[in-house]
Formats: C-alpha cells, structure tokens, sequence
C-alpha cells in the first residue's frame, strides 16, 4: 500500500515518529544525568564508571545538539499536518525536554555550587581582615609571597593566580583537607583550572584549553587529550595567617569575592567535615579515614605522619628514601614544615629547644652535633652553622582515606 507523506513522515508512521522523538529526547536527558549521577559526593567511583561518564560529559554538546535537531525536524513534519492532538502534544513536550537537557550539559553543576574566583584580588598582609589563628595556604616564589586564606579556598576550591611570572593553580580540597599549588604550564601551555566534579572525595579540575580532567590530589590529567601528564607541584605552606605576616610582611593576601562572602566555609569546617562519610575503605589500616595526616613523598616511597603525633612531639626525625628529615612544628603550635636533616656536608641529630628558651627568640630546635640553635625557616640563627639553611621538602595535609587512596604503598609513622 502506498502511504501519503507531508514534510518527509508519512500519515501512517506518526507512532513511529513519536517513538524515535522520544529516544532522540532521552540521550540528552542521559547527557545529563549519568555524569551528575557518577560525578558526586559521598559514592565511590569507579575507575571505569568514571572514565564512561566523563567520555558522556565531554560528548554531550555535539550529541545532544544531533538529537535535538532530530526532535524538531519531527515536531515540524508533524506539525504541518493533520495529526492528532496528543501527538502534538508529545512532540512538543518532548522537544522542550530534549532542548533544556542540552541547554543544562553545558552547565558546570558545580561551579553553580562554589562559584569560581575569575580575578582574584589581594590586599597587603598588614590590612587584612583575616583573624591570626585562621590558616592560609602559603606560596613564596622568588620575592613574592601569596597567601589563600583556606575559609575562602575552601568555597572557591581553585583560584587561577601568578606569583612572580609564574601561573599557579592554588586549590583546596576541604573533604579531604588537601591544599596543593600546582604549576600551570604544561608542554609550554598555560592551562585554565575549573572545577570540575569530585572523584572519591578528592575533587576534580578540568582546564578549559583542553578539556582535560585532573585529579586534585595528584596534579596528574586522568582524562582527556592530556591524560597522562602531570603538573608540576609548586612548594607551599598551611600556615597560621599570624605567623605567615609575621614571615612575609610585605605579602599579598586574597581577598574574599564580595558577592559570595556570606557561603564561605565556618572557622569549624573540620568538625563538620568529619562526620560526613568517606567511600574509601580504611579499616584494614586501623586508621580512622579523617585521621589528619602530613603526607611526604620523595625518591618515589610515601609516608604519612598523624598530624596529632607530629603536634605533641613538636620535633619529629625519620629517615625516607634513605634521607633523613625533620618535621617541625612552628612557634604557633600549629604549623609544621620538613626539612633535610643535614647541612650539605654532615647528617645532623636535632632535639627541640626548650619552652622557657623559646621565649626569648626563634630558636625552636638545636642540633646536637654544634648545639646550634635553629628557626621555624630551617635556619641556623646561633651558633657554629648560623647562617646554614636546610632544604625544606614538599609535603602536605591530608585526610588519610585520600592520601591512602592515592599512594596504596605508603608507609606510616608509628610513635
């Protein structure tokens, strides 16, 4: 039987049309929700889960566009014929649903949640509004010295900056208590950093030159054209903003992004971070997963120390990758840096100064070796070595359910 057609569907293929607007109208719709579903807080994602929803996330412009163009091409075949009203009516909700789910892949969910810091302003370390004990995430490059207050970095999560010619990404990850400065240049390219979701409770950066997703964490591209490669770590310090003027005072300071001031993280944050559930098993380490942990990696080993035994030590000496380092605990009780424990020509044994004797400067620690006196900057300031520095060593807080989900081999230091 011959069948009669108007704009391209015949009379009798109404049922048909409708059925293939309605699959044309659900791929944008799973646009959509797959990368919403996977890329969440609070569920573990899989290795392959993640990597299928976000090759769905990276897809979706070019495929939700082909459906809805579909979906309208078929509304207006319809439309200039005589069809039934439920029909109709369909098709055009159909389209209306096809098109705002194609409209919403192109929406960045999260960054509707903590809204990006597009350019960054900064006041100078004597005028700001920042309380002493509050902490910052610390960078010096050079004789440039920036400081991210984590109340802010905690809503922003990234903040794309330069100290002293160079591109930096600061971020903050506040569940899982990881703060990382990371070079931007990558193979001579200056990358653009948002964030882009949360991958087992460590979030995710996309760059916007590429398209690329990197893991917080890390630095390294887990997805992408750049999948692979691995930005450079740029050395940074979790200090008390009290003692970080006192270091820097001619240091520049981020200010808060005025429109979004009042969503910026409470001075408890922790304490209630803490009570939200982790989706990595720690239990067989016997280590609770928001155990607060100082992480340092170097000559490939890891190891993680609890920050609560690095603070009632006050002086911690170990031995990594067959070096020895001292970690350090600052004249605020709060902040703590690593250091080689040797000058370039001896290995050196250090012992904490005394309470009564700190009082009078910034002697913290001596070695036992010369019994000189040394300061919170891993330098030498009375004695045989005054004037001798150490080097200090990158390392970094983090809840121990990401540091172990990112370095399975590491070690732990035991009191």
């Amino acid at each position: 039987m011959q069948q009669s057609s108007v704009g391209g569907i015949g009379k009798s293929d109404a049922s048909t049309a409708l059925w293939f607007a309605f699959v044309c109208a659900l791929v944008p719709v799973a646009c959509l929700v797959i990368p919403i579903y996977v890329i969440r807080p609070f569920r573990r994602q899989g290795a392959r889960e993640l990597a299928f929803a976000l090759t769905v996330r990276a897809a979706a412009p070019w495929l939700t566009a082909v459906c809805v163009i579909a979906v309208l091409w078929i509304l207006f075949s319809v439309l200039r014929r005589k069809t039934g009203t439920l029909a109709r009516i369909a098709l055009v909700a159909l389209s209306f649903i096809a098109l705002i789910s194609a409209v919403l892949t192109h929406v960045n969910i999260f960054e509707i949640m903590f809204h990006p810091y597009p350019s960054p302003a900064f006041g100078e370390a004597g005028t700001a509004k920042v309380d002493a004990d509050d902490r910052v995430l610390a960078v010096r490059i050079g004789a440039v010295a920036h400081a991210y207050p984590v109340l802010i970095m905690g809503y922003h999560h990234i903040v794309n900056d330069q100290v002293a010619d160079v591109p930096i990404a600061a971020t903050y990850c506040t569940l899982c208590h990881a703060g990382l400065v990371w070079n931007r240049v990558v193979d001579g390219k200056t990358l653009y950093f948002r964030l882009a979701g949360i991958n087992n409770g460590n979030a995710l950066m996309r760059d916007e030159q590429t398209g690329s997703i990197w893991q917080q964490s890390t630095g390294q591209a887990i997805f992408g054209p750049l999948k692979g490669s691995q930005l450079k770590l740029i050395r940074s310090d979790e200090l008390t903003f009290g003692l970080w003027r006192k270091e820097q005072p001619h240091g520049l300071v981020l200010r808060p992004d005025a429109p979004y001031a009042t969503e910026y993280e409470s001075r408890d944050w922790e304490a209630h971070v803490e009570k939200t559930p982790t989706v990595v098993d720690t239990g067989r380490t016997g280590i609770l997963p928001h155990a607060l942990m100082l992480g340092l990696t170097a000559s490939g080993q890891s190891k993680a120390y609890p920050v609560k035994s690095i603070l009632a030590a006050k002086i911690i000496q170990d031995r990594i990758a067959g070096d020895s380092i001292v970690i350090l605990v600052g004249p605020d009780h709060t902040s703590v840096r690593v250091f080689q424990a040797r000058t370039s020509e001896e290995p050196l044994t250090f012992l904490p100064v005394a309470d009564a004797d700190q009082s009078s400067g910034d002697g913290l620690m001596y070695d036992a070796g010369t019994a000189s006196v040394w300061n919170f900057q891993g330098c030498a300031i009375r004695g045989q070595l005054a004037g001798h520095c150490l080097v200090q060593l990158d390392a970094s807080k983090d809840y121990w359910f990401d540091w172990m989900n990112h370095h399975p081999t590491t070690a732990v230091f035991r009191n």
